[in-house]
C-alpha cells in the first residue's frame, strides 16, 4: 500500500536555511507551470566519422523558418522560436485559448573546426539534421612533454 502525504507548498520556506541561495528556494516557481505542456529543450544526437559530424536535434512543433543555426570554428549553436497555440471551441463560441511564445537554445563544442561553407541543414518531421564537414588540416596535435 502506498504512503500518501499531503503537499505543503510552504515546506521549503518554513525550513529556511540562511546558507541556501534564494535562487534555489524559488527555482522553477514561475517557469515550470507555464512550460508543463511544452518540451522546452532541444534533445540531440551527435555522431562522427572521418570526414564530418552528423547532428540530429529534436525541435517539434517549430517552423523551419524559425530555426537558426550558427557555426563558428568548432562551436555550433541552434536556436528556435517556439509558438504554441491551443484553442477550444463549442460551435462558434471560444471556450478557452492558450498561447505560449518562447525561444529554445542549445550550443555545443566539437573536437574539430567545421567548414561552414559546406555545412548542410535539413528539417523534417520535427527533427533538424545537420551535416557538418570537418575542416581539413585542423586535427589536434599531440605535444611531447620533456
Amino acid at each position: 500500500m502506498a504512503n500518501i502525504t499531503r503537499y505543503d507548498p510552504l515546506k521549503d520556506i518554513t525550513r529556511f536555511d540562511p546558507f541556501r541561495s534564494l535562487d534555489d528556494l524559488f527555482k522553477g516557481f514561475l517557469v515550470r507551470p507555464v512550460l508543463r505542456d511544452l518540451e522546452a529543450e532541444i534533445k540531440m544526437d551527435v555522431s562522427e566519422n572521418d570526414k564530418a559530424y552528423t547532428v540530429h536535434a529534436e525541435i517539434p512543433g517549430v517552423k523551419k523558418e524559425d530555426i537558426k543555426v550558427a557555426v563558428e570554428g568548432n562551436e555550433v549553436s541552434i536556436s528556435a522560436e517556439v509558438k504554441k497555440e491551443k484553442e477550444e471551441k463549442e460551435g462558434k463560441k471560444v471556450i478557452r485559448t492558450e498561447r505560449y511564445y518562447g525561444k529554445v537554445y542549445r550550443s555545443f563544442t566539437l573536437d574539430h573546426d567545421v567548414d561552414p561553407d559546406a555545412a548542410k541543414a535539413k528539417y523534417s518531421d520535427g527533427v533538424l539534421e545537420l551535416t557538418l564537414p570537418k575542416k581539413p588540416g585542423t586535427a589536434g596535435k599531440q605535444i611531447t612533454v620533456s
